[in-house]
This record gives C-alpha cells, structure tokens and sequence, in this order.
C-alpha cells in the first residue's frame, strides 16, 4: 500500500529533482534507476513511466541545465552593477552545478548553455555604449573570466594537500620585502570576494572602453 500511494503522488518534477540531486552529490555515473527508485522510494517501473529510460533522463536534467542558465537576468541601477550582477550569476549556476554542466558539455551544447547569459550581457553592454566588436571583446572578455574563475576554483577544491604550502612559499623575500604581501597571500581568501573585487575592475575596465 505505501509503495503505490508514493507512486500515485509521484511526478515527473519530483523525479527529475531527486535525480538532479543525486548527480549533483555523486555525479552521473552514481545515477541508476534502481538508486533513483530507492531514494524515491517507488518502483523502477514508475520512474520509467515517468521520465523514460536512463538516457532519456540524462537528457531530461540537461534540457534543465539549459533552462536554468536561460533565467539569468541582470540587476542594478547602473551599466557596471548590472553586467556585474550577470558575471555573478552565471558562476553561481555553474557553481552550484557541476557534474550538470559537465554533461551539457559532453553533448556538444556548451555553446547554447552560454548564449542566453551572452545575450543578456549584449543588451547591458549596449546600454553602456558599446557596440559591434568592443561589444562583443565585453561579452567574451566577462564570459571568459568568470570560466576561468570557476575552473581555478574547483582545481583548488580538488587539489592534494601542497608541499609546500601557500603559508611557506610566501615570506618576505619572495614578496619582495613587503611583509604585508605575503601575510595576505599566505593566508586563505574568500573566492566570492576575490571574483566580485576582480570582476568589477575587469567590468569597470571594459565600459570604459566605449566612452
């Protein structure tokens, strides 16, 4: 009996969250229909009736990635704030999803995932007075940073643990007799606050261009 009053309020949002959820944790490769059944707790048969095979869900959570990349919407009473806002955004979502964007990757839709955030930066850049190539050098140059960022990001997270250190390697001969230097580089950092300080100096570089 509970196994069909599951199945009855089960729908095919719930099963694409839950699977979203799993391949954020473990990543594609832990994502069965047997685990997403169990963690459901239904039958394999309704999560088939639901989303179809295991390709068809893959292909499911990707059409998802894409849409949610297609919310990103700007914010901010000015040109900088709002092309900042956009840069923000997008490495939130590419953040909060990797084993996702991976898989658009893989299926050859990395071009289409980013083309609503560029379409969003080419209206802002556009409001800022650039146009034809400054424009898009803004567009690129805004999308290629926070890549970037996000990249650097995950290979630290992932890294081994380093021999020597960051607290090591600093000191002040390498910092140039600046001790203050190399007490900052030693320590950690706040990657938010790294992207938000280099993203406006990249931003407020770029707009500048066009005046």
């Amino acid at each position: 009996m509970k196994g069909k009053e599951t199945r009855t309020h089960l729908d095919r949002e719930q099963v694409l969250d839950t699977a979203a959820n799993l391949v954020k944790r473990h990543g594609p490769q832990a994502l069965t229909m047997r685990g997403l059944a169990a963690e459901l707790g239904t039958a394999v048969t309704s999560i088939y009736w639901h989303v179809g095979n295991r390709e068809s869900l893959l292909d499911a959570l990707v059409e998802r990635t894409l849409d949610d990349l297609g919310e990103i919407r700007a914010t901010g009473a000015t040109p900088e704030r709002r092309v900042v806002s956009v840069a923000r955004a997008l490495r939130r979502r590419l953040r909060d999803h990797p084993h996702l964007i991976a898989m658009v990757h893989e299926r050859g839709l990395t071009e289409r995932m980013f083309l609503p955030a560029q379409r969003t930066l080419v209206h802002e850049v556009h409001a800022a007075g650039l146009r034809g190539a400054r424009a898009a050098e803004a567009v690129r140059a805004v999308q290629a940073h926070v890549v970037g960022h996000v990249l650097v990001e995950r290979y630290r997270e992932r890294a081994p643990a380093q021999h020597p250190d960051e607290e090591e390697l600093w000191t002040a001969e390498t910092a140039e007799e600046d001790p203050a230097l190399a007490r900052a580089l030693a320590g950690p950092h706040d990657p938010e606050a790294l992207f938000a300080h280099s993203v406006g100096a990249l931003v407020r570089g770029l707009l500048r261009s066009g005046n």
